[in-house]
């Protein structure tokens, strides 16, 4: 892991402990990677519930709730497809029955081919944070580890974003946020 990831991570999980919140992680093209980086931090497991790895598309819709239309027509690399990730993940780990406060799910295209239309680097981190839930669109370089190193980096810094409120532009380059 790297340095950043690893501050990054300490800095999510002392931000969610000081707020009493609950994290839920849902990965695609990142495969436990950022589920490794937080519990590589001691402590994680104040605040995290656990990690779903939805590689394989259909798991996407029957563990995580994500709408199976939305998935036939735009594909699983698109950012209401990352949005509704991170919402199922906050219901599909809650403990005993509260969902976690805080969702984020990562997918994208790690390479070394493009997948359906989307180009080699193209990631879409979601956040869901309450009934409030965004997502950043990304287009990383690099082989298949620093696409999905960096969407870790990424990812972390959008919750720490969300979670210590933050003002998320929806306006800035290579996002897209909707309520």
């Amino acid at each position: 892991m790297s340095a950043e990831s690893y501050r990054l991570a300490a800095a999510v999980l002392d931000a969610l402990r000081e707020r009493g919140m609950t994290l839920a992680v849902a990965e695609s093209l990142t495969g436990g990677a950022l589920s490794a980086a937080l519990v590589e931090i001691p402590g994680a497991s104040d605040v995290l519930n656990g990690a779903v790895v939805a590689y394989a598309t259909p798991i996407k819709a029957s563990v995580l709730g994500v709408d199976p239309l939305r998935l036939a027509e735009y594909g699983p690399v698109d950012p209401e497809v990352a949005r509704q990730m991170a919402a199922g993940a906050r219901h599909a780990l809650a403990v005993d029955g509260r969902p976690a406060v805080v969702g984020v799910a990562t997918t994208g295209v790690a390479g070394p081919t493009p997948q359906g239309g989307q180009p080699v680097g193209r990631v879409h981190i979601g956040v869901s944070v309450a009934e409030r839930s965004i997502s950043r669109a990304f287009l990383f370089d690099g082989d298949r580890s620093a696409i999905r190193s960096a969407a870790v980096v990424a990812a972390l810094a959008l919750v720490f974003e969300a979670v210590t409120g933050g003002e998320i532009d929806p306006g800035a380059p290579g996002s897209d946020e909707r309520e």
